[in-house]
């Protein structure tokens, strides 16, 4: 899973905010983005693009993707509304990856942790 982008504008944290409510009904039903995409006729790539906040959904994408979600657009937008009003929780560094290969980095030597 890759890092949440650092929303710069209120339009880009509001996609990231609609994304993240779409991929939190699409989790609890237990459906692929893939699986998710075919029930909305969506595209599966589409379909992430709205999960990152990457794509700005036009309305009738909205109840595309409610009707696949089998939710009604209502609660997809109260869910969207009650993230909003939670502040996003601190981003943490990623820990280094240890090399546990025993081998030598290439153009150094080896130092143990």
């Amino acid at each position: 899973m890759r890092p949440q982008r650092i929303p710069r504008t209120p339009q880009e944290a509001a996609q990231q905010t609609l994304g993240n409510a779409v991929r939190e009904i699409r989790a609890c039903r237990v459906l692929s983005q893939e699986e998710l995409g075919f029930r909305s006729q969506l595209h599966r790539n589409y379909i992430g693009a709205i999960e990152r906040g990457e794509i700005n959904p036009t309305f009738k994408t909205m109840r595309a993707l409610s009707d696949g979600l089998q939710v009604e657009l209502s609660s997809l937008i109260r869910l969207y509304e009650e993230r909003e009003e939670q502040p996003l929780p601190p981003l943490r560094p990623r820990p280094a990856h240890a090399d546990h290969s025993g081998q030598q980095p290439v153009g150094g030597k080896h130092h143990p942790a």
